[in-house]
């Protein structure tokens, strides 16, 4: 067990139901539908119905209320592979443990999953495994934590909060060691479009396309290694 040291989320609630961060001024799931959003920009951008094998490694930058690591769960466990894959989270503003159960509640069919999983956040565990989904939790500034992380991954979830309003989460420098810690061939998906992350993550080896988004937002980015 290990005690984070890194400031809390501080959330608020739009329409009783959307997390908010104050911090950021932004959500941290669509209004138009969070699991969907988690379904439609990660899980189908990163093709893990199809690509998803034991030994897989997916990253993520932003764990935020921890919904699409449950996703992926839930999404493993009806595949029905033998073995693990794991999952890794980077997050420097953990979200309250009564803020995670508040905003997991808005999604009964991942229930069992949630409860699990705010159980054992609550009790700090950082290392832990769901339904044979390994899962490390970094809490502290992506920017640090990512150079000591020693692996490489096969697709990643960039979903911190939108870059107008997280920069630092979307710098050049932070996204070459994205870069560096995918093999070739591996993927990332994010809900932005924005100019500037299409043209660094172009810059550092991705095939980038541009394409449509989940509920309002027009468009969002995948990319893939090719070098």
């Amino acid at each position: 067990m290990k005690n984070i040291q890194c400031k809390s989320a501080s959330v608020v609630w739009k329409e009783g139901v959307i997390p908010f961060s104050e911090e950021f001024q932004d959500s941290y799931f669509s209004t138009d539908g969070g699991l969907e959003e988690s379904n439609f920009v990660f899980i189908r951008g990163n093709e893990l119905n199809r690509r998803l094998v034991p030994g897989f490694k997916i990253a993520e930058l932003g764990f935020g209320t921890g919904l699409n690591l449950l996703a992926l769960i839930r999404l493993w466990s009806t595949l029905g592979h033998l073995g693990k894959i794991h999952f890794t989270s980077f997050e420097a503003f953990p979200i309250k443990i009564d803020d995670m159960k508040r905003a997991l509640s808005s999604f009964p069919e991942l229930i069992g999953l949630s409860e699990n999983l705010c159980s054992i956040v609550e009790g700090g565990v950082t290392n832990f495994e769901i339904e044979n989904v390994e899962v490390k939790l970094i809490y502290g500034d992506a920017r640090d934590k990512i150079k000591t992380w020693n692996d490489k991954a096969n697709a990643w979830f960039l979903d911190g909060f939108a870059p107008i309003k997280n920069p630092q989460l979307w710098e050049y420098d932070l996204l070459s060691i994205v870069a560096d810690k995918t093999v070739k061939g591996g993927t990332f998906a994010t809900y932005t479009a924005s100019g500037s992350v299409r043209r660094n993550l172009s810059q550092l080896g991705f095939n980038v396309a541009k394409v449509n988004g989940f509920g309002k937002k027009r468009h969002m980015l995948l990319g893939k290694k090719i070098d």
